[in-house]
């Protein structure tokens, strides 16, 4: 495990041991909460209309935060790139896993409206250029 892995599954843990909050946090039954897709980018330092090079699924850890900043839980995107989680309703914080630079995603804010499954798309920059 690379140290800025490392570092970053220690800092998840001890968020998760200092929140200890996930009411939150609803079952796979639920109602509403958050889907999305998470994609892995550029895979080539040049694509053209006729040699497209699109981004690819990817797997990866996504630590959910609530509008406090508090620990909700941890979801991984599975190897299609695809993650759900039932979440109450409010505004939450994603914020994807980093590399050591690459790769790299932005955090986004979530609002989670009673009923519906919102959808984000997370794109990771691979540093290819």
């Amino acid at each position: 495990m690379s140290p800025s892995r490392r570092a970053w599954t220690l800092a998840c843990v001890t968020l998760a041991l200092a929140a200890c909050d996930s009411s939150s946090l609803l079952g796979p039954d639920a109602a509403q909460g958050v889907e999305g897709l998470v994609l892995l980018g550029p895979q080539c330092p040049v694509a053209t209309p006729d040699e497209p090079c699109p981004d690819l699924p990817y797997a990866a850890s996504i630590v959910i935060l609530d509008r406090r900043q508090d620990f909700v839980t941890i979801v991984e995107s599975g190897a299609d790139g695809t993650f759900r989680v039932g979440l109450e309703p409010g505004l939450y914080i994603l914020v994807p896993e980093q590399g050591d630079p690459f790769p790299s995603a932005k955090e986004q804010v979530v609002e989670i409206r009673e009923g519906v499954w919102s959808s984000v798309t997370i794109h990771y920059d691979t540093g290819i250029r």
